[in-house]
């Protein structure tokens, strides 16, 4: 009997483990995608260092979740004490780390309002500057999503650096609508935009646009962050039972 239970559990420590190595090829593919993304969202993240040391966090916990899951179902199957036991201490503390990780987002979550972008578009943005690579990098994000700002047209009404321009050549190129939402797409009527005709510019702001479009993906996001950790909470526990019952 205690032959089957301890096959069991061996078995049972396998899948567990094959699970974190899938769930940590998952944050490293996310990870890699902050990271490397070419659509700009990686320039935006890079703007706020608690954001970008973020995605690089969940790049590292990644990596080191997809080795352990791999040394773990090694050390089930061969039933190795020592791979078991390198498993377990590893795994308590990328535990810990993402159970602290969770905790800052949540205390620091202030810095992802609306009227921190707001702020920070205000004081960064160069309008058509490509050069400037907080600037290119929101005209990206305005032409792909098809949005202005980040509340709208008016916020960059008050912008100091395009206080000497006319009030209605404030609106960048970047608001204007165009027939393909590319860079290389034609303006539907690019003067009249420039004048200040709003139904040639896209109004609507871009944080209620992309909060829209990932709202499912944040969801997806936080459930598969909780199912890692109940799956390493009881990955650890099955591994100990492992270890204490390996002769």
């Amino acid at each position: 009997m205690e032959g089957d239970c301890l096959s069991c559990m061996k078995y049972l420590m396998f899948l567990f483990n094959f699970f974190i190595f899938l769930g940590g090829a998952c944050l490293l593919g996310v990870g890699i995608w902050v990271v490397v993304d070419p659509t700009g969202f990686r320039e935006i993240v890079a703007a706020n260092p608690l954001l970008f040391t973020g995605a690089y966090i969940m790049l590292a916990m990644g990596a080191m979740l997809f080795l352990l899951g791999f040394l773990g179902c090694c050390g089930a199957i061969r039933e190795n004490k020592c791979l078991l036991l390198f498993f377990f201490m590893f795994i308590l503390l990328i535990f810990l780390a993402e159970l602290s990780a969770a905790i800052l987002a949540f205390i620091f979550r202030e810095n992802l309002t609306r009227e921190f972008f707001t702020k920070e578009l205000k004081k960064h943005y160069l309008r058509n500057n490509d050069t400037d690579v907080f600037s290119s990098t929101w005209n990206s994000v305005m032409i792909t999503f098809a949005c202005c700002g980040v509340n709208g047209p008016e916020d960059f009404e008050t912008i100091s650096h395009v206080s000497h321009l006319l009030l209605e050549e404030a609106t960048p190129e970047a608001c204007c609508q165009r027939q393909l939402q590319t860079r290389e797409g034609t303006f539907v009527d690019r003067e009249a935009c420039l004048r200040g005709v709003e139904r040639f510019q896209n109004r609507q702001g871009c944080y209620t646009v992309i909060l829209n479009s990932f709202e499912t993906y944040v969801y997806l996001a936080g459930a598969l962050a909780i199912g890692v950790l109940a799956i390493e909470l009881f990955a650890m526990i099955f591994a100990m039972c492992l270890f204490r019952g390996i002769q």
